[in-house]
């Protein structure tokens, strides 16, 4: 009887320990790139396919004139503007590095450091052969999950944004949805 019991706590648990995940409804997509032609291309690539999946999104070239930094998206009055579009979750989307080995970071970040912090990488470099995509995912001014996107066997940047597009829809599906 005592084991019937334990079984089923564990099942219980585990039931809710897999069905807690990001559920992603909307995001504000934030490319943390230092040249403008890369954070237009990610942040537009990940809006339409977000919107494409039925996830409302959009890019926050939309609410900052050129050249603004992403950090006055933390300001009141942008905030407001951002709540009343119906955003709660800003993504944060950056290159982690040129290794297939990277794994999403632990560091416990506010939006305003995540945002504050710069860009060493570029989304394509020579000699690099695979890069790597992090996702980080704010709500309430607090990181709620992280993940890695890597992108392999590149030879440009083209070749970096169409391995990008063709990856990144089962990342959603599998990882941001549930």
């Amino acid at each position: 009887m005592r084991t019937i019991i334990l079984l089923f706590l564990l099942f219980s648990i585990s039931n809710v320990a897999f069905s807690q995940g990001l559920k992603l409804k909307n995001a504000l997509v934030i490319g943390q790139f230092d040249k403008p032609e890369d954070r237009y291309a990610i942040e537009v690539n990940v809006t339409e396919l977000l919107n494409n999946m039925g996830i409302k999104a959009s890019p926050s070239l939309n609410l900052l004139k050129q050249g603004t930094s992403a950090v006055n998206l933390v300001t009141d009055s942008i905030k407001q503007v951002i709540a009343a579009k119906g955003f709660d979750t800003y993504l944060i989307v950056n290159v982690r590095g040129y290794d297939r080995k990277f794994k999403p970071s632990v560091t416990k970040l506010t939006l305003e450091e995540a945002l504050n912090m710069a860009s060493i990488y570029h989304i394509y470099r020579d000699e690099a052969t695979s890069v790597s995509f992090e996702f980080t995912f704010f709500r309430n001014n607090e990181v709620v999950y992280r993940d890695v996107l890597r992108c392999g066997n590149v030879s440009n940047r083209d070749s970096v944004i169409k391995k990008f597009r063709k990856k990144l829809p089962k990342q959603v599906q599998k990882h941001w949805m549930n």
